[in-house]
């Protein structure tokens, strides 16, 4: 028994390790991509594709809709919602926000899924946990603000972070919210009746942009970062966490999120050749030891 709960363990913190070098790539190609189409559209184009693929998943392991459809089925507009908002916050705060600062606003998701997962689950802080959020926050501050103490003393955010905090506060709810409204599903059709949710949801509220943008003239860069956004960053990634939250408690699940600022550095790297300040790579480096912190039972 103790084996088969390391190996679960394992298998929730590998998911937690992949999605983290997912999601950082979605920051620096939605950086590039963001200022050239509306959030919503964009958005609702990458829900869509993620159903489908999910749906050919779903099909492929003999899973069935049907009967989470019939149970309680508002459960699965909640989820998606949170899903949507936090994916439309995302692209618009790229818009004003570089990718390295908006995966700064990222870190913060732990503090925020803590204190859902307490509210939700009464999932309690260890005293190591706490100060290991503490950290994390810190330097997620810190890259936030540049590191400029000053800036930080006069509370100089940017437009685009301020919006992306509140998706990364939707990501933490969904974080807490899919352990507590699960009824026995399978985290492949889970993650498929949160896409559709989404899709539909995203679809109605962005009509009118879907229908006046002009999809010919739309750049190469946004048709590339829709495929990646789709396939890996959307349903490979919501598919990840739905299969570490059963696995992880919520704060430990979305600890992972600590590594994605030096995961975006490495996209940036291989993007554009640029690598932040080093005073900001301090922040970065306080993220990974509060991941550390976080990890250890």
């Amino acid at each position: 028994m103790e084996a088969v709960q390391l190996g679960r363990l394992a298998a929730g913190h590998a998911a937690m390790l992949a999605f983290s070098a997912v999601v950082a790539g979605s920051f620096s190609l939605g950086a590039v991509a963001a200022p050239h189409v509306d959030p919503g559209v964009l958005s609702a184009l990458r829900f869509v594709v993620a159903v489908v693929i999910l749906w050919v998943v779903v099909r492929a392991s003999g899973g069935s809709v049907r009967a989470p459809l019939r149970q309680a089925p508002w459960r699965w507009l909640v989820l998606g919602g949170l899903m949507a908002a936090y994916f439309v916050f995302m692209f618009e705060g790229l818009k004003t926000a570089a990718a390295i600062p908006t995966a700064a606003v990222f870190t913060l998701t732990p503090v925020m899924a803590a204190g859902f997962g307490w509210l939700f689950l009464r999932q309690r802080l260890t005293a190591r946990m706490a100060l290991a959020l503490a950290l994390g926050a810190a330097g997620a501050l810190w890259v936030i603000f540049r590191g400029d103490p000053g800036a930080m003393l006069r509370m100089e955010v940017g437009r685009g972070e301020v919006i992306y905090f509140w998706g990364c506060a939707c990501h933490a709810a969904y974080t807490a919210l899919v352990r507590r409204l699960n009824r026995g599903e399978s985290p492949v059709v889970s993650t498929y009746l949160t896409m559709v949710a989404g899709a539909v949801l995203l679809t109605l509220w962005s009509a009118r942009e879907m229908m006046a943008t002009d999809w010919a003239a739309l750049p190469a860069i946004v048709w590339v970062t829709l495929a990646y956004i789709s396939i890996a960053a959307t349903a490979t990634t919501t598919y990840l966490v739905q299969f570490a939250s059963f696995r992880l408690p919520a704060a430990k699940v979305m600890a992972y999120t600590y590594l994605v600022p030096s995961w975006v550095i490495l996209w940036e790297l291989a993007m554009h050749g640029s690598l932040p300040p080093a005073l900001v790579a301090l922040g970065v480096a306080l993220t990974c030891v509060a991941l550390g912190l976080l990890l250890k039972d």
